[in-house]
């Protein structure tokens, strides 16, 4: 969608990203112990995210995986936020929560665990930043909780944050970029 936007709108914005201070990372948990370990074969971290991970490729998700969660952790919960997006608050690409400890998101996942995205949908929104933008920060952000959470499929990011509060043990976080030149 964003792709239609004229280079010189995206250049215009430039200056405007929602920054990784707003993402829930940062803003939400801050003092959280940031132990867990986050990777994908697909990128490194703070390296360029393949196009077939976003709107210009396939659109799939780009595989996930974590380790050295805190004893104690009941389920996982991803976040994916886009920290460059040209708005208030940073874009949600991926909510996912009640997730195995012992898992990982394949690429492509898919399920009943995922929650509203910032276009309505649930599961993956792939990258698709202005052109001329600049480069975009996608932080896939990992938290260890102490329980399940009890939350209707399709809930949006500040449900299940409130969800979240008084059972995060750990976090990790892993930035993968995307620009369109």
């Amino acid at each position: 969608m964003l792709e239609k936007m004229p280079r010189v709108l995206g250049e215009a914005l430039s200056g405007l990203k929602a920054g990784l201070d707003g993402t829930t990372y940062l803003s939400e948990f801050p003092g959280v112990a940031e132990t867990i370990r986050v990777g994908s074969e697909a990128f490194a971290d703070r390296a360029a995210l393949p196009p077939r991970f976003t709107a210009d490729g396939e659109g799939v998700s780009p595989p996930l995986s974590w380790d050295g969660l805190p004893t104690g952790a009941v389920s996982v919960a991803v976040i994916v936020e886009d920290a460059g997006s040209p708005t208030p608050r940073p874009l949600v690409h991926l909510l996912a929560w009640n997730l195995d400890p012992a898992a990982s998101l394949p690429e492509g996942a898919t399920g009943p665990i995922f929650g509203k995205n910032s276009f309505m949908n649930t599961g993956w929104l792939p990258p698709d930043p202005p052109t001329g933008h600049g480069d975009h920060e996608y932080l896939f952000q990992v938290y260890a909780l102490s329980q399940r959470l009890d939350l209707e499929d399709g809930s949006g990011r500040e449900a299940l944050v409130d969800a979240m509060r008084d059972k995060v043990l750990a976090k990790g976080g892993l930035i993968g970029t995307y620009a369109r030149t």
